[in-house]
């Protein structure tokens, strides 16, 4: 440490202070303009304020290693950037893990907790190597083993394959995460069947990153052979629901049979399909409420599809009107109005039919289509209700109450 404060006590530092804040100054610039430029592209780059991506360390660290190569040319001493050096390597990583994580695991709660552990160790590292105790610290870490089997391992050497598969991972969520995005961006009616695609190929890059992290960690693939029969056998009947439900899962998105946008009805809950997971399917209901569908349970029950072969739902409402009226003219009046409703269509054109003979006047039923059951049918079923109630006004229909005759010996 006392030498780092040495190097930094001359005259040229201011100098290189100025360097260094102008270099920062262009990079930001550099990646606010790219930010707007590509607004809507890779969050892990510009993030989503520019600033907060992986290109702003990447680019300042690329600078500041070039300065540190050109500046003994100029006969000047290195110190502030040769600090940088450390510092920025480590918002680098920190921005790249974070980022992906981000991207690929938008929803889970445990990315704020690898987030944290991430930029412990990340800084942990660059003080260690800032102040000049890394070999130390290696050197200690190297001390502490153990026998394993007939080997001898080290703590240092599991940090070390520990941080070998973990980037390895990262790498491949990243890399599914861009391959996702890129398949589902204007998907239009193929969005099913490329996210299966997506599905798959995630699962796959992680599977393959698992065995390449495991074997740059110095794990013999060999020896889980056996382990990973056991293991098969273990799964198969101890989780016979979860594999059901990821089978179910591509299942349904290879056949088609509930796509997403979709107007279902599961065990009593309607609602529209917003996303079909491998395991599971969201239903989100008109009122906001959404409900988390095992993918068996919608392979092996009955489900109401709206939107399978025809969007077109039809749509019914009822109305009373006197003894005495002419129903026979006033028909055809209600059918005009309801077609000028907005949402209902006129093919297939809408209906209206003498349903009954009540106690207290005539049962008329009204029937229309629409094509955009995901806004829902009360909304439309009142519009439909106020036509038919302005044009009785107009004709002076009678809607009846309801009349009792009551004889007093």
């Amino acid at each position: 440490m006392n030498d780092w404060m040495n190097q930094l006590d001359h005259r040229g530092v201011g100098l290189e202070a100025l360097a260094l804040a102008l270099l920062l100054a262009g990079v930001g610039l550099l990646v606010w303009l790219l930010s707007r430029r590509y607004r809507e592209g890779s969050q892990v780059l510009v993030g989503r304020h520019g600033f907060d991506g992986a290109l702003f360390p990447v680019l300042a660290l690329a600078g500041a290693y070039a300065l540190n190569k050109a500046w003994p040319l100029l006969g000047l001493k290195l110190a502030l950037l040769k600090l940088a050096l450390p510092v920025l390597v480590s918002l680098m990583v920190i921005r790249v893990v974070v980022r992906i994580l981000r991207a690929a695991l938008p929803e889970s709660r445990w990315v704020h907790v690898g987030e944290r552990w991430v930029s412990w160790l990340d800084w942990g590292g660059s003080i260690l190597w800032i102040t000049g105790l890394w070999p130390v610290a290696m050197a200690e870490l190297e001390a502490i083993s153990w026998k394993l089997g007939g080997n001898s391992v080290s703590l240092r050497s599991l940090l070390e394959a520990g941080v070998s598969v973990a980037f390895v991972l990262v790498g491949s969520l990243w890399l599914s995460a861009v391959i996702e995005s890129r398949l589902l961006t204007g998907a239009g009616d193929a969005l099913s069947a490329r996210k299966i695609v997506a599905n798959l190929v995630k699962a796959g890059l992680l599977f393959v990153g698992l065995l390449l992290s495991l074997s740059s960690a110095g794990i013999d693939l060999t020896a889980l052979g056996v382990l990973g029969g056991a293991l098969g056998v273990g799964l198969g009947f101890g989780l016979q629901k979860l594999a059901a439900n990821y089978v179910s899962g591509f299942v349904i998105l290879a056949e088609r049979s509930l796509r997403i946008g979709d107007m279902v009805m599961v065990d009593g809950f309607e609602g529209r399909i917003t996303d079909i997971k491998t395991r599971y399917t969201v239903v989100r209901a008109l009122n906001g409420r959404e409900a988390v569908v095992p993918n068996e349970m919608l392979i092996t029950q009955r489900v109401e599809n709206s939107s399978l072969a025809d969007r077109r739902v039809a749509v019914t409402t009822t109305v009373q009107v006197a003894y005495g009226t002419d129903v026979e003219t006033l028909l055809p009046r209600i059918v005009e109005v309801v077609k000028q409703v907005p949402r209902v269509l006129r093919d297939p054109a809408p209906g209206a039919l003498l349903q009954g003979f009540g106690a207290d006047g005539m049962d008329l039923f009204v029937a229309f289509w629409i094509d955009d059951p995901e806004n829902g049918q009360m909304g439309v079923r009142s519009q439909v209700n106020l036509a038919i109630l302005r044009l009785f006004k107009e004709l002076n229909v009678e809607i009846p109450f309801p009349q009792r005759v009551v004889h007093q010996r």
